[in-house]
């Protein structure tokens, strides 16, 4: 292993168990189902705090995707994990809650697989992130039923897991910001 530590990911079974750890890319490579979680941050104009992911990501480069994600480290809470990401990635910390998780699988065209237990979370935030340039390439706020639209019109230029959230996922997030 060189000097880059490689983040592990939380291996479980389908009802979110532990079963051991594996370093993310190999994860990725071999399909294997694993913890992460997915943050949506709102404000009070129920607009979506949007990301685009950094240009050189190794999946997804580029694309839009909610405000952030990632994996669980070993022993920390979904809630840690979002706070911690948070902010990293955006630059801010603001009270989440869990909403729900679902299990997904989907292939990239690099040859890796996403297969994830993914805890949705969801905070409020009203200022500007102060986004981390080596996860993030830019970021909007956008109202909640224009982000749907423009899903279900362009899903190409949002992440795989942003779109399956959203097509399941909508009205819970829509009933929450009433």
């Amino acid at each position: 292993m060189g000097n880059q530590f490689e983040e592990q990911v939380v291996l479980v079974d389908e009802y979110d168990n532990p079963i051991g750890l594996m370093p993310k890319l190999e994860a990725h490579q071999k399909a294997v189902l694993h913890r992460a979680f997915s943050v949506f941050v709102l404000n009070d104009q129920n607009e979506l705090m949007l990301q685009q992911r950094a240009l050189h990501k190794y999946h997804s480069p580029g694309l839009w995707t909610n405000t952030c994600c990632s994996h669980q480290r070993s022993g920390e809470s979904n809630i840690q994990a979002g706070t911690r990401r948070l902010q990293e990635e955006m630059g801010f910390t603001t009270q989440l809650t869990e909403l729900t998780s679902f299990i997904y699988k989907a292939p990239f065209d690099n040859g890796l697989t996403e297969h994830e237990l993914d805890h949705i979370m969801l905070g409020r935030y009203n200022d500007n992130p102060t986004i981390n340039p080596d996860e993030v390439a830019n970021w909007k706020w956008m109202p909640i039923e224009e982000v749907k639209l423009d899903v279900s019109a362009h899903p190409e230029r949002y992440t795989v897991w942003f779109v399956i959230i959203f097509e399941r996922f909508y009205k819970d997030l829509f009933t929450i910001c009433q």
